[in-house]
């Protein structure tokens, strides 16, 4: 019996002491509520509930100075008012379907139904596996809205609040319930067998998808590549990305679901390829400019840990040295690529970070699970799997949550344009700074 369990009874000893009916009618139901709670794993409830703070702590406040750290001190506040209210609406939507659409009953591959909408038939008794659903779902709503926020680095500086808000609601509800569903809620790829152990595919190949579409929609600010755009304050991004840094160990760590040591080996390999992203983006910076920059070391640190997110149930320390090092050398690559030879504003490298990293992730995921690597060896193949087979599936993955996310995104910004009146906000807007033009305020009082 639990010391709460103990507690309970004496209290009602105490209170029907001089009615023996009511004690014995008491005695008789305490069990009946505990029996709900007997798999009800104490230290794994509690792992749980530190990482959902953890991953709440990434978007609240660790991505929403990173980001307003980058832009602007005309745009600063509005970025942070972003991100703010994006955690606002996605909880609340969450609440009403989010949830019963990404884990609900359903028998469907595709997407959970909507038996579960405002956690019907779900109270303090219900279990997901040894931990309270509630904490389950909780943790699980955090994903839900640090994906949409991640989008918010491909527009700063050109997109209505209106416009925005709309949009990320629509989004989450059209991109990100459904293929978390497909991955994580019994859906199609879950059953097929992708690896994903925290979000490859459904937070950083959605997310990075998203931004790379909505810039190409948006098109590029009016100075874009022009030093005028260059961050405002870089000490607020390093302490954003800090933040970042410490709430991934809740986002990857915490999806094992468990305090044991899964989780304990998810947090290592996720701060070691965090440690290699930064380190090798600071080489190549120092080889090819002779320098490197704080906002390269901070930039290739979340590189290696969006890389690492969907494979750090898979690898082993060894195996993280090769998923850091790749993202940071292919997504420093990329987003050089992508701004100077594509000339495209995705205005704080949301898909050559997030995007590309999500996609090494995955496909390196699929081949260093093999027991077979010697010291890189990861934590075996499922029966029946070869590296083969299990590639095919990464790619499979990687390939349909990116072009259903690239399609459905591109059709919500067309319905939130018509609906809006155009999504981008006018030239003297843009030119005035969105602080002051969506919410009448500064950042900083000077």
């Amino acid at each position: 019996m639990t010391h709460s369990e103990k507690l309970a009874r004496e209290t009602m000893k105490s209170r029907f002491k001089k009615t023996p009916i009511l004690l014995v009618l008491a005695g008789m139901l305490l069990p009946s509520l505990a029996l709900a709670q007997d798999d009800l794993n104490g230290a794994n409830t509690a792992w749980i509930l530190t990482s959902t703070a953890l991953v709440l702590f990434m978007t609240l406040p660790g991505l929403s100075l990173f980001y307003g750290g980058l832009v602007r001190t005309k745009n600063v506040l509005s970025v942070l008012m972003q991100c703010f209210a994006i955690a606002v609406v996605i909880s609340i939507l969450w609440l009403l379907v989010g949830y019963s659409i990404a884990f609900g009953p359903s028998e469907s591959a595709y997407w959970g139904g909507l038996s579960r909408a405002l956690f019907a038939g779900i109270d303090i008794n219900s279990m997901s596996g040894d931990i309270p659903e509630t904490v389950f779902a909780a943790f699980q709503m955090t994903f839900a809205i640090i994906t949409p926020a991640l989008i918010v680095g491909a527009w700063v500086e050109r997109i209505k609040f209106s416009s925005m808000l709309l949009f990320c609601t629509l989004w989450t509800l059209f991109v990100y319930f459904p293929v978390a569903n497909w991955v994580w809620g019994g859906g199609w790829l879950g059953q097929m067998g992708l690896i994903d152990f925290a979000g490859g595919t459904v937070v950083h190949v959605t997310a990075g998808v998203g931004a790379l579409v909505t810039a190409l929609v948006l098109g590029p600010r009016k100075d874009f590549m022009q030093s005028s755009t260059l961050p405002h304050n870089l000490t607020m991004s390093f302490t954003g990305a800090a933040m970042l840094w410490v709430g991934w160990f809740g986002f990857n760590a915490g999806s094992a679901l468990a305090a044991d040591g899964a989780a304990g080996m998810a947090l290592f390999v996720t701060h070691i390829s965090a440690s290699v992203g930064a380190l090798t983006w600071m080489i190549i910076e120092w080889v090819k400019f002779g320098k490197p920059s704080g906002l390269g070391a901070i930039t290739g640190m979340v590189a290696g840990l969006a890389t690492i997110t969907p494979a750090s149930g898979s690898v082993g320390p060894a195996g993280a040295l090769i998923v850091g090092a790749s993202g940071g050398v292919i997504c420093y690559f990329a987003t050089m690529y992508l701004k100077q030879g594509l000339k495209i504003d995705d205005s704080l490298d949301v898909f050559p970070v997030h995007g590309v990293g999500g996609i090494v992730g995955t496909f390196l995921a699929g081949v260093l699970v093999s027991g077979d690597l010697g010291i890189f060896s990861g934590n075996g193949l499922a029966e029946g799997a070869t590296m083969g087979s299990q590639v095919v599936v990464q790619i499979t993955g990687i390939l349909s949550t990116g072009v259903y996310t690239a399609a459905i995104t591109f059709i919500l910004l067309k319905l939130v344009s018509a609906v809006t009146g155009g999504i981008r906000v006018s030239e003297e807007a843009e030119q005035q700074g969105l602080d002051i033009t969506d919410h009448d305020e500064k950042g900083y009082a000077m």
